[in-house]
């Protein structure tokens, strides 16, 4: 994914910064934590409740300096939105093919040494009995660890928390991962996912 985007103009990058702050700032909102000091990861998203969540993300990677490319729901890529949400990181998914899109994310990985990748685990604001685990599928693939970002609409906070280094136990991970999120609260708390994983098999984005 060699994709331009708004990270690779400095000026507008900048300016998008302030902006961003301002946002966070007038809104009432605060920033946590900071950029990992990696240079590759997968990056969660989460909890995803709101279509809100995208512009406060957007916020959050620019006041961390965070560049990441952010996968979307290919719907949203029609114009004159599509161009821009690209200009911003995002990249289209088509949730029926969610195999291929793992696999060709794993090779974007292998070709590009400091990609960062954006992925909302649930892959939908509707409620889930299962969190839905490409995200960890794609980590493992690119031998690459996973970030835990984070809103929290009950303290207006948006940040970075620990680190995960996928070894294939699913089932052990995933609950590590989501017992962090477990006070954390999104826009909409009635969708979020119930606290169990899909362990076996490749669930989809």
């Amino acid at each position: 994914m060699h994709q331009k985007t708004v990270h690779d103009t400095p000026l507008v990058k900048t300016a998008m910064r302030w902006l961003a702050m301002a946002v966070f700032r007038l809104t009432g909102w605060k920033a946590e934590g900071k950029k990992p000091c990696i240079s590759s990861y997968v990056i969660i998203a989460a909890p995803h409740t709101s279509n809100w969540d995208f512009f406060y993300t957007i916020c959050l990677a620019f006041i961390l300096e965070i560049k990441p490319f952010i996968m979307m729901k290919a719907s949203w890529f029609v114009w004159p939105v599509g161009p821009f949400l690209r200009y911003l990181g995002a990249i289209p998914v088509d949730r029926s093919r969610s195999t291929s899109m793992v696999a060709r994310s794993i090779e974007a990985f292998r070709t590009n040494p400091q990609m960062v990748m954006l992925v909302p685990p649930s892959g939908t604001r509707r409620r889930v009995i299962f969190w839905k685990t490409g995200f960890y599928h794609i980590a493992l693939g690119a031998q690459v660890p996973i970030v835990l970002g984070y809103l929290d609409y009950r303290r207006k906070v948006g940040g970075i928390g620990p680190v995960v280094h996928p070894t294939g136990n699913v089932e052990k991970e995933m609950k590590v991962i989501q017992d962090f999120y477990a006070n954390i609260t999104g826009k909409h708390p009635k969708r979020a996912y119930r606290s169990h994983a899909r362990a076996g098999g490749m669930a989809p984005l």
